[in-house]
């Protein structure tokens, strides 16, 4: 029998991100800003999460509703992703067009060579979902 890992999380006034959990035991997090608040209270949440990572998962990061992506949040996405414990995660982000995209990618090339989870970034939700329900041992 599955059990779900609880979620420890519950909003706080003045973050600008929501978490819950997905039917396949991972979690989606929808943004609506990136503060410093809501970047800070997320690096405690992710690695507060990272922690405690027992088994393959997918998470779903909704950024659409963000239209511009500071390089301090993708310095800290970078830093969160090449953490050991990130290796049995499938990270789905969804943006809201093509050209934040590249600012992702030009940040995100200054990391460490291999990044522990499988990432890819979408602009269709319906995308990422079908990557993420792919067969967690077919990762990337």
């Amino acid at each position: 029998m599955n059990q779900v890992k609880p979620l420890n999380w519950a909003p706080k006034p003045g973050v600008g991100f929501t978490v819950v959990r997905r039917e396949d035991g991972g979690m989606t997090l929808t943004f609506t800003d990136l503060s410093d608040a809501t970047l800070d209270e997320w690096r405690d949440f992710a690695m507060e999460h990272l922690l405690g990572v027992d088994r393959r998962t997918r998470n779903l990061y909704d950024l659409r509703a963000v239209k511009e992506i500071p390089e301090k949040a993708i310095r800290m996405a970078v830093e969160a992703n090449s953490d050991p414990s990130a290796r049995n995660i499938r990270v789905a982000v969804v943006i809201a067009d093509e050209t934040i995209t590249e600012a992702i990618r030009d940040v995100a090339a200054l990391a460490l060579p291999a990044a522990a989870s499988a990432m890819k970034i979408f602009t269709d939700l319906a995308e990422a979902e079908a990557w993420l329900a792919r067969p967690l041992d077919q990762i990337p």
